[in-house]
C-alpha cells in the first residue's frame, strides 16, 4: 500500500510554490526531513497534511492519493 504525493507537487507548481517555501513559511513551516519524506513517498503525519492544506488552500485529497501495490490487486 502506498500514498503518493504527486498531486501535491503538481498543485505547488501550479501555485508557484517551491519546496524551499515549505521549509521557510512562517506559520505553516514543514521540516526539511518531512519535505524529503514527501518527495520520496514516505510517511508523514496528519499535522503535516493539515499544514500543507492550510498553506495551499486545499483538502487532503487534493495533495495525496492512494495507489495500491500491484501485488495487492483489487478485492
Amino acid at each position: 500500500m502506498a500514498i503518493t504525493y504527486d498531486k501535491l507537487f503538481a498543485l505547488m507548481k501550479e501555485k508557484g510554490i517551491k519546496k524551499q517555501h515549505l521549509r521557510t513559511h512562517e506559520k505553516h513551516k514543514v521540516y526539511s526531513q518531512t519535505v524529503e519524506n514527501l518527495t520520496k513517498g514516505g510517511t508523514v503525519d496528519t499535522v503535516t497534511i493539515g499544514k500543507l492544506c492550510a498553506l495551499l488552500g486545499c483538502q487532503p485529497g487534493d495533495i495525496m492519493e492512494y495507489a495500491p501495490d500491484e501485488a495487492e490487486g483489487t478485492e
